[in-house]
């Protein structure tokens, strides 16, 4: 163990652990706002589904750019400086939005977004080694699993309060929508559009003074412990190639993200499908993430004292596959139950994978961990494949004459075939994957 540890034992880290589960809330709060944003941006900007989802790619990708620069950035100025820049250019993402809902123009809206992920980006490579560092290595999975669940009790709340805020009276704005002319329409999307102005303001102000507060937090200075050389056998492993584990895993982390992102982002816009009124369908996000909140507890509890890891990523991934059946051969209100049940099936699958994948790559673990970062892109990929899907459906149906209503509905829930390989991916990660190229001890 080094100093850093040794010092770290003997002090009290609760403050530490507060600030750093704030920081969680942060990132969860403003990434599951998305479930509000989606429905509401094809709405000011009419779009179609596949455009829609692009508010979750435009957030996911950034993990793709940034990932690696992260790194060398915090690598460069240290952990605490790290988060607060990640805070900084959070806020500069939120600030894009005010010219973006002036002008109605959805790329402006996507870059505010994209900087708002780079800026997650930052934040979550500083924050995520940071609380696995400080205190005992043995109590890591807990600190972990308590910041799960400030991230997604925030996810909670953003997705109730943006959708209260954006989506109220949506109903009845499509509706005099389809009875106007052109100017007015104009005029009534553009009062819509204006609606983000104030909150996002907000945000920005919050995130910058929370930028400046982190730099002055009392936050010790953390170090991860030296890595050993990695040898399989008597050979050394020379090259990040020589982990097929590894890269299983990131595939496993990438199909996981998206089906997460597709159970909370697309849920809100599915029940409007179902024509299920807009001030219900407003929460059933908050159904998914508190189903996440209540897996996470759980698992806080169970692993690994009653279930190994590789375990509960089975039952996972099985869960995942049968709820998506059940999603597809379902209709209405059961249907959306289903999917936000997805909640369940996916909480434990992010916590067991990282040391899954991380086993036995010694000196390669930091570039290790920057790939499973960038596997977080899944998010920005899968969605808009799953809007595709429900647009072509669509479009089929509609070319078959079925009527809106009822094309729209079966296209939405036709979408959720893409959830099975994705879990199929995990099933095959859980059972055989994280096995591949080690050798059994």
């Amino acid at each position: 163990m080094n100093d850093s540890h040794k010092e770290l034992s003997k002090k009290n880290t609760l403050i530490p652990i507060l600030i750093i589960a704030g920081l969680f809330f942060v990132f969860g709060f403003i990434t599951w706002i998305n479930g509000a944003l989606i429905p509401f941006m094809k709405t000011i900007n009419e779009l179609t589904d596949s455009q829609s989802y692009l508010v979750a790619s435009a957030s996911y990708i950034s993990f793709v750019f940034m990932a690696l620069p992260a790194s060398f950035i915090i690598n460069k100025i240290g952990y605490k400086k790290g988060m607060s820049l990640g805070l900084i250019i959070m806020a500069i993402g939120a600030i894009i939005f005010i010219p973006a809902a002036r002008a109605r123009t959805y790329w402006i809206f996507l870059i505010g977004i994209f900087v708002q992920g780079a800026g997650m980006t930052l934040l979550q490579t500083a924050s995520n080694p940071y609380i696995t560092i400080l205190g005992p290595l043995k109590s890591a999975a807990k600190r972990i699993a308590i910041m799960g669940i400030a991230n997604k009790v925030a996810g909670a709340l953003g997705s109730v309060i943006f959708g209260a805020l954006l989506l109220s009276g949506i109903d009845e704005i499509k509706d005099r929508l389809n009875q106007v002319d052109t100017l007015e329409k104009d005029k009534l999307l553009n009062t819509m559009s204006d609606s983000v102005i104030t909150p996002y303001i907000i945000m920005a102000i919050v995130l910058f003074i929370l930028g400046i507060l982190i730099r002055k937090a009392p936050l010790p200075n953390v170090k991860a412990e030296p890595i050993k050389e990695t040898k399989e056998g008597d050979s050394v492993k020379k090259n990040i190639f020589q982990f097929p584990h590894l890269w299983f895993g990131v595939l496993a982390l990438f199909v996981y993200v998206g089906v997460e992102v597709i159970a909370g982002d697309t849920i809100i816009s599915y029940g409007i499908s179902l024509d299920i009124p807009i001030n219900q369908a407003k929460f059933f996000t908050l159904f998914t993430l508190m189903a996440m909140v209540g897996t996470y507890i759980l698992g806080v509890f169970l692993i690994p004292k009653y279930i190994r890891q590789e375990t509960a990523l089975k039952v996972s991934a099985i869960l995942g596959l049968v709820l998506s059946i059940c999603i597809i051969t379902t209709s209405g209100f059961s249907s959306v139950l289903f999917v936000s049940a997805l909640g369940i099936a996916n909480a434990l699958v992010w916590p067991a994978i990282w040391p899954l994948a991380l086993n036995g790559l010694g000196k390669f673990t930091k570039i290790a961990s920057a790939l499973l970062i960038m596997a977080i892109s899944g998010g920005a990929i899968i969605p808009p494949l799953y809007g595709a899907i429900v647009d072509r459906k669509k479009e089929q149906l509609i070319a078959d004459g079925i009527g809106d209503i009822i094309a729209s509905s079966e296209a939405a829930t036709s979408g959720y075939w893409i959830l099975l390989p994705c879990y199929f991916i995990i099933l095959f990660y859980a059972f055989w994957g994280y096995k591949v190229g080690l050798r059994n001890k």
